[in-house]
C-alpha cells in the first residue's frame, strides 16, 4: 500500500476503560504512517478530560493508560475520513444512557445513548467510512436499522445479537469484511489488517468524490 495515502486525513476512534492497548498503538502507528491524524474520543461527561484503563489478560500484567481530551459531542463529523468503534468491552460502556428517573424503562430510550447517535449520524453519511472491531457492533444494536442487511463480521461473543439485529453474518478467512462503507473485523488481533482496510476505503471514497467533481464542474 502506497505511503501517505491519507495525507491531511482525519480519524476518530471511540474509546472506553478496558481498551485493549496493542490496537491503540496500531491506530497510532499506522495511521500516521499513513499520513492521517487519530483523534481518539469519548463520552466526557462534562470533565475536560479523563483516563481511561485498559484490559489485563493476565493477572500479572501492568495496566496501561490512555488520556482522553476530546468529547465525541463536541466534534464535527464532517473533519473525519473515518470513524471506528475500537474492540473489546468498550462499545459497551458506551451504550451507557441516563434512565428516567421513577419511570419504567423501555428499548426506545436505549437509542438516546449519546455514542449511539454520534455513530447513526456516522452511518448515515457514506462518505464517511465506518469501522467495528471485535464486540464494537454492539454499539449499533440499540438501533438495529443500521445493520439490517450489512455484511459483517464479529466476535463469536457478540454474533446472536447482532444476527438478531438483521446484519448477514460473513465468515472471511481474512477475519475481516467490507460492505461498501463499513470496515468490519473478527478481534482486536485483526487490527492491522482492518486499519488497511479503512485505509483503502477511505482512498476509494476521495477517488470517488474527485471523480464526481470532475463529472459536475461545468
Amino acid at each position: 500500500m502506497a505511503t501517505r495515502m491519507l495525507e491531511g486525513k482525519k480519524i476518530a476512534v471511540l474509546v472506553e476503560t478496558e481498551f485493549i492497548p496493542e490496537e491503540i498503538a496500531a491506530y497510532q502507528t499506522r495511521f500516521a504512517e499513513l499520513g492521517a491524524t487519530v483523534h481518539f474520543m469519548s463520552r466526557l461527561w462534562g470533565n475536560p478530560s479523563t483516563r481511561f484503563i485498559s484490559d489485563v489478560d493476565d493477572l500479572g500484567e501492568s495496566l496501561q493508560y490512555l488520556d482522553v481530551n476530546i468529547d465525541f459531542q463536541n466534534v464535527n463529523l464532517d473533519d473525519y475520513a473515518a470513524v471506528i468503534m475500537a474492540a473489546n468491552y468498550t462499545s459497551v460502556r458506551l451504550r451507557y444512557f441516563e434512565p428516567p428517573q421513577g419511570q419504567p424503562i423501555n428499548p426506545e430510550q436505549t437509542r438516546t445513548a449519546p455514542a449511539v447517535q454520534f455513530f447513526a449520524k456516522a452511518m448515515a453519511n457514506p462518505k464517511i467510512v465506518k469501522g467495528l472491531l471485535c464486540h464494537g457492533l454492539w454499539l449499533l444494536t440499540p438501533m438495529p436499522e443500521l445493520l439490517k442487511g450489512r455484511r459483517v463480521i464479529c466476535h463469536e461473543v457478540v454474533l446472536a445479537d447482532i444476527t438478531n439485529a438483521g446484519a448477514i453474518y460473513e465468515p472471511s478467512p481474512t477475519n475481516i469484511v467490507v460492505d461498501g462503507d463499513m470496515v468490519t473485523g473478527r478481534s482486536g488481533h485483526d487490527v492491522n489488517a482492518f486499519i488497511e482496510a479503512i485505509a483503502t476505503q477511505i482512498k476509494q471514497n476521495s477517488e470517488f468524490g474527485i471523480r464526481e467533481s470532475e463529472l459536475t464542474t461545468p
